[in-house]
């Protein structure tokens, strides 16, 4: 656990710092894959409180990066992708870090019950505590199954988007959390790989840490077995189609095909050529989840039509 008065003597942060702490990138998907949650939930919702609660559900979102940093800042001094973030760098205090996000957990949990419902705010509280404690301060520094568990916080939203709309959950609602859910070790993962020296530094025990990397890459090839058979599912429920239906084949055989060319690698390999297999599966990941939640956003549409 980082020290919040260790940066008692660096320069007042800047708004854009602040910003930072928010996390956006992070915060750019939650705020897509919430939005998706709720139009596609077959209950119609006033623009104004559509818009309002994908507001509110983002700012929990940066909450919870607020005070992923705040706790973090130990190890992002350490990880070469990390130690440019407001609180190692010192652009911003940890005692700031983690006031924004209290105070926007607050805010944000507040503004949604009142906004939509309150079993939606029950939910983004649970997420943000899930994320925050469960996750940073225990997980993370504790087991090598840290991303698989932990990746439930970010697997959140779209249930929160759908409870919104619904007041509830339902097998389409969870379905999308198993997407994301599954989605999230063999993306790491495939990071993890040309990155582990990062998390060695940092002392994280990722699983290729503590197990190496051909464990690790045998574990990327099973879970994208996983997770193609519950993003072929979605396909099947009410929100499904052969819109999406051929967007998760398509993206599923590339991932797979991706995670099979990982697991048959050696190390050798992966060294002479810089880890560019590793490099373009971690790539189409990025794409991966966006794209099928988009797919969903079009099926919609075209079911409207």
């Amino acid at each position: 656990m980082t020290d919040i008065n260790a940066y008692a003597g660096a320069p007042e942060a800047e708004f854009g710092d602040y910003v930072a702490l928010l996390k956006p990138r992070v915060m750019s998907l939650v705020v897509f894959t919430t939005m998706v949650g709720l139009l596609v939930a077959p209950v119609d919702v006033h623009p104004v409180i559509a818009f309002s609660s994908v507001l509110f559900i983002a700012l929990g979102g940066g909450a919870s990066g607020a005070l992923n940093m705040w706790y973090d800042a130990d190890i992002d001094a350490v990880m070469t992708r990390t130690r440019n973030r407001p609180v190692p760098s010192g652009r911003a205090t940890g005692g700031e870090a983690l006031a924004l996000g209290l105070v926007l957990s607050g805010i944000a949990v507040m503004m949604l019950g009142l906004a939509a419902n309150w079993f939606a705010a029950g939910f983004l509280a649970f997420t943000i505590f899930f994320y925050a404690v469960v996750y940073t301060m225990w997980l993370k520094r504790w087991t090598p199954q840290n991303i698989v568990i932990g990746g439930a916080a970010g697997a959140f939203p779209p249930m929160i988007g759908w409870a919104c709309a619904t007041g509830g959950i339902s097998i389409e609602s969870l379905l999308m959390f198993a997407l994301i859910f599954f989605w999230t070790p063999p993306h790491f993962w495939a990071l993890a790989l040309f990155m582990k020296e990062d998390y060695h530094k940092a002392g994280v025990p990722m699983l290729t840490v503590t197990h190496g990397r051909p464990v690790t890459r045998r574990h990327i090839f099973a879970y994208t077995l996983v997770l193609a058979a519950f993003a072929v599912a979605l396909g099947f429920t009410s929100i499904g189609g052969p819109v999406y239906m051929a967007v998760a084949v398509v993206l599923n055989a590339m991932f797979i095909a991706g995670g099979w060319r990982i697991m048959r690698r050696t190390e050798d390999a992966a060294i002479a050529d810089g880890y560019r297999v590793e490099k373009q599966v971690f790539r189409l990941s990025l794409y991966y989840l966006f794209l099928h939640f988009l797919a969903l956003l079009v099926q919609h549409w075209v079911g409207a039509w």
